[in-house]
């Protein structure tokens, strides 16, 4: 339940149109429901703005199933990161519309429709293996009502790659920059663009990349202003950071300002 629709049921509740003990049954399930192997919470989008999403290594597809269950009956969007075909399988049994993004390792199930977020975002990667950590950015992003631009194989080994997409980039208003090897994007691309960068270092590289340690630690000690990190291979966090920074952008004009 989102903010939305809890306004909306309470307004039903006023109105006359939907009875106490009705809105009750609705709730009880709140802040989290309890299957034994797992409590999902029902309660994050009215804290957070946005719904659980589920991790999916290391949870049988029976389980990630039940959890995609409760979640959608709740009249919830879903979305599960580090999945597998298989497990595509066994929800969409159930639920026909989920979508699996093979290159993400993503599944998604839209219950409801999203409210757009204001401005756009730009995911880019320095080179074609780093696809799936950006793609799983992208389409983290877009599951939350971001517009997303995708500017992929653009790495410093080329930088004229790069500077032809200068404008897709300039005009977004956070840019996602996936990087592996020596991770030397985030750098770059923050030299070029006035608006926040989230770095993700990426597990892709010859031995010294140290499974993507290297790329983590370049960016970390990125000469560019404005450049946050995430941890190695991280799209998600990318992703739901780069959109919760669109979310209190559309928001600002609604908030009352700061009492001193």
């Amino acid at each position: 339940m989102d903010p939305r629709e809890l306004e909306k049921l309470l307004q039903a509740v006023r109105d006359g149109r939907v009875t106490p003990e009705d809105a009750f049954e609705r709730l009880k399930a709140l802040p989290y429901e309890d299957l034994g192997f797992a409590k999902v919470d029902h309660h994050r989008a009215l804290r957070r703005g946005f719904p659980e999403a589920v991790f999916g290594a290391g949870k049988t597809p029976e389980q990630i199933a039940a959890i995609v269950d409760v979640i959608a009956a709740r009249g919830q969007n879903v979305l599960v990161t580090r999945t597998t075909a298989d497990v595509h399988r066994q929800v969409a049994a159930s639920h026909p519309t989920a979508r699996f993004h093979d290159v993400a390792r993503c599944l998604t199930l839209r219950a409801r429709e999203v409210e757009p977020l204001p401005g756009r975002i730009a995911v880019c990667c320095a080179g074609t293996s780093d696809v799936p950590v950006a793609e799983e950015a992208a389409v983290t992003a877009g599951f939350l009502g971001a517009r997303v631009d995708c500017i992929f194989d653009v790495g410093v080994a080329g930088l004229h790659r790069l500077l032809d997409r200068t404008a897709t980039l300039r005009a977004a208003d956070v840019v996602i920059v996936a990087a592996g090897m020596e991770g030397a994007l985030p750098s770059v691309v923050g030299g070029l663009v006035d608006s926040p960068v989230i770095a993700v270092p990426t597990s892709v590289g010859y031995g010294a990349s140290f499974s993507g340690l290297a790329a983590l630690l370049a960016m970390l000690n990125s000469c560019a202003s404005g450049v946050a990190v995430v941890n190695i291979d991280n799209g998600f966090g990318a992703g739901y950071l780069a959109s919760l920074m669109l979310k209190r952008l559309g928001g600002a004009a609604q908030r009352p300002a700061a009492q001193p």
